[in-house]
């Protein structure tokens, strides 16, 4: 497309009213990226059950296990569940002895979560593990690929978020 052309497009093209052919990438754009997503995390959530956890609880063990204590309330955060889903989670793990509560002592309306000695162990097993299945998974980029294909999927995301 020569430049003329190019600016030509720029100035007639109306965002709110795409063309067939910009819809149509779209909606393929939309398919694969579905159909890739459900391909990686099926297998994805394969791998963390065989290790007896569901994939919410390997979500928050992961959490803890790379930023340590934190609030109860900024699990939610980071892992984007309900605070229920994370209460129910976080009773579920402390009941395996995988994790514990811990009172702030400065104020009486925070509780910390962190990994207990058992919890530590076992994601240090399993965790690398599960690191290498993921590499294993994208394979089919190369280092390039994937740094260009993450930069365009959260550019994606922030797009989807701001519409």
């Amino acid at each position: 497309m020569n430049e003329k052309h190019a600016e030509g497009y720029e100035n007639k093209h109306d965002e709110s009213q795409p063309t067939p052919a910009e819809q149509e990438l779209s909606l393929k754009l939309f398919v694969v990226l579905s159909k890739a997503y459900r391909s990686i995390m099926d297998r994805a959530i394969r791998d963390v059950k065989r290790h007896g956890i569901s994939p919410s609880e390997f979500t928050v063990l992961e959490v803890l296990y790379h930023k340590g204590r934190i609030p109860l309330q900024q699990i939610g955060e980071k892992i984007l569940v309900t605070s229920g889903s994370v209460t129910y989670n976080i009773d579920k793990l402390e009941t395996k002895g995988l994790l514990r509560r811990i009172p702030s002592p400065d104020d009486r309306r925070v509780t910390f979560a962190e990994l207990t000695e058992e919890g530590q162990s076992m994601f240090d097993a399993i965790f690398p593990q599960h690191a290498e299945h993921i590499h294993r998974l994208t394979r089919g980029l190369d280092l390039e690929e994937k740094s260009l294909a993450a930069e365009l999927l959260k550019k994606l995301g922030k797009g989807a978020e701001a519409d």
